[in-house]
């Protein structure tokens, strides 16, 4: 691998001179990409980098993949349909019906299919919309440190207020609760939730849903335990409020199985999935809703490019190669295992200036501050690893790294990281 010099030049220049000011990875990493594939991206003067970002975990199955590269490309040469708003085409059918093959079926799962605009903010609005038409009730519950999108309905439910305070309106329809851990330990927020919606003096009105995420990767990877996420769906089920998980970074085998709620057995009403989901990095959004909740009217939740047919045909490319048994997500495991034992190794270095949490292959260390984080970050780029940071001050560094990484460039990365610690706690 070729080390990196730092020599940003003026190469991004027509970037500053033209683009908005609401670029935030080009800055972080400022220098312009050519190529990639698999866990290495390569820029325009030959520079390589181990990319532990993943498109923002859109690249579970890395860079261009070859086997979802070359059914693309077949589907293109027989002119296969690429833009058909919801008309049924082979594509979308193919895509159905390995869904419910390889994943819905396995699980006793009845869920309906519904495909919304092309990103995961489109997902969470339709699920919103939908929870309340159903229910008839207008407000939903999220979660500190929750993170759903940045469209108004969305950013409503989203906890960090860099991000609500953009929306140029108050936040509305939405009212806030504790996440598991954030008000410490000893302290079980699922009570707090169940006292809320069972006292009628407690002033909160009973929800038409509660949305959550297993683990809040943009909040800082928090990982919520098992029986906290049940005391949850029970609380939800008792006073009649659906259950919507957020498993747009989370879903698709970050943390080990397709979904990341299946080890701890959760059944909720509704599920919202993107980014991985076609496989490719291509737009991709879908909404899984109990049939008795499909209360639309034919065209009451619609989108120019809610059926990306290139992304139907590479999701189902993924489903079948890395879905149809359990050595993937076996796979999954391991690779996550070996991260967390090599962070906690090098959390055990630093005399307690970091530590570590998170599931499967998206880990966080924790530095307390976030410009120690960008430090380490900024450092490790410099040195060919492409590592963003997360929570309330950007005070995690997230480890995401493709789930089809291999051994030795996941150590190297580690490697990387580690050493980008090193040199920044000598200089604390």
């Amino acid at each position: 691998m070729n080390m990196i010099v730092d020599s940003k030049g003026s190469e991004l220049e027509i970037f500053e001179r033209l683009e908005s000011r609401v670029r935030t990875y080009s800055r972080s990493f400022p220098r312009i990409f050519k190529s990639a594939r698999g866990s290495l991206m390569v820029d325009e003067a030959g520079r390589q980098y181990i990319d532990l970002l993943s498109g923002a975990g859109a690249l579970n199955y890395g860079h261009n993949n070859p086997e979802f590269k070359a059914v693309l490309l077949s589907y293109l040469n027989g002119d296969g349909i690429v833009h058909g708003l919801d008309l049924a085409t082979v594509a979308k059918r193919d895509f159905i019906d390995t869904f419910e093959r390889l994943i819905l079926k396995p699980r006793d799962m009845t869920y309906k299919l519904q495909f919304t605009g092309p990103t995961g903010t489109n997902a969470v609005e339709a699920a919103l919309k939908i929870a309340r038409k159903a229910t008839g009730r207008s407000s939903v519950l999220f979660f500190t440190n929750a993170f759903h999108g940045a469209t108004l309905g969305a950013v409503a439910a989203t906890g960090n207020r860099h991000y609500r305070s953009a929306a140029g309106l108050p936040a509305s329809g939405t009212v806030v609760m504790p996440y598991d851990g954030y008000l410490g330990e000893g302290i079980d927020t699922a009570e707090y939730l169940e006292k809320a919606l069972s006292d009628p003096s407690s002033g909160v009105d009973l929800p038409a849903a509660v949305i959550v995420e297993t683990v809040q990767g943009e909040g800082g990877i928090n990982v919520a335990r098992t029986n906290w996420l049940l005391s949850v769906q029970a609380t939800c089920r008792k006073h009649g409020v659906l259950l919507i998980v957020d498993d747009i970074q989370m879903g698709c085998g970050r943390t080990g199985s397709f979904f990341s709620f299946d080890q701890a057995g959760l059944a909720p009403d509704i599920v919202t999935l993107s980014k991985s989901l076609s496989g490719y990095g291509l737009p991709f959004a879908l909404v899984l809703l109990r049939p008795g909740l499909d209360c639309w009217e034919p065209g009451q939740h619609t989108g120019t490019f809610r059926g990306n047919n290139l992304a139907f045909v590479a999701a189902t490319a993924a489903l079948n190669i890395y879905w149809a048994d359990s050595r993937f997500a076996e796979a999954v495991s391991r690779k996550g295992e070996m991260l967390r034992h090599r962070l906690e190794q090098m959390a055990g270095r630093t005399n307690g200036l970091i530590s570590i949490r998170g599931r499967g292959l998206v880990q966080g260390v924790d530095c307390g501050s976030g410009a120690v984080a960008k430090a380490i970050t900024g450092r490790a780029f410099q040195s060919g690893a492409i590592i963003e940071t997360c929570g309330s001050d950007d005070q995690v560094i997230k480890f995401l790294p493709a789930l089809t990484i291999d051994d030795d460039m996941l150590e190297m990365g580690i490697d990387i990281l580690e050493e980008a610690l090193r040199q920044v706690v000598a200089h604390l």
